[in-house]
């Protein structure tokens, strides 16, 4: 196999809000933070471990004002992008790096917003009938009409 493949899947919540930087041209990119959870079982304390792994990651342009516009914080979302590392000075001098997940798809899975619309919903809303089933009619359940 001659190619390669750059290509990262990933769900998890939001750990802050999006944060927006905006250039000259009238572009933007949009940053924040994924965490994802890995859970397993201590096999000699038999206790269950919750690890999480923080993601940082970067949208542009439109899709950046979506995600700025629909998502806060706790918000649950599916990305796929690539990673991209790069390295830069710092006021004082030194030499900082950081790998960032470059956001080339996304699907929003919660949002507190929708959370939120929902619980309210469910309060007002009366009760729905969910049997699609033809009414009986009084006939005798095994009747056959033919």
């Amino acid at each position: 196999m001659n190619g390669t493949l750059n290509k990262v899947m990933l769900i998890g919540h939001l750990g802050d809000d999006v944060k927006m930087h905006y250039f000259e041209a009238g572009n933007c990119i949009g940053r924040f933070q994924l965490a994802t959870n890995e859970v397993y079982i201590n096999k000699t304390t038999n206790e269950k471990i919750t690890s999480t792994e923080w993601h940082n990651l970067v949208v542009r342009n439109k899709a950046a004002e979506i995600c700025e516009k629909y998502l806060s914080k706790g918000d649950k979302i599916y990305v796929e992008g690539r990673i991209k590392s790069r390295q830069w000075q710092a006021e004082d001098g030194s030499m900082k790096h950081t790998t960032e997940i470059q956001v080339t798809e996304f699907t929003f899975l919660t949002t507190k917003k929708d959370t939120e619309s929902n619980k309210q919903n469910q309060g007002s809303e009366s009760t729905k009938n969910t049997n699609f089933d033809t009414p009986n009619k009084g006939l005798p359940i095994n009747d056959l009409p033919f």
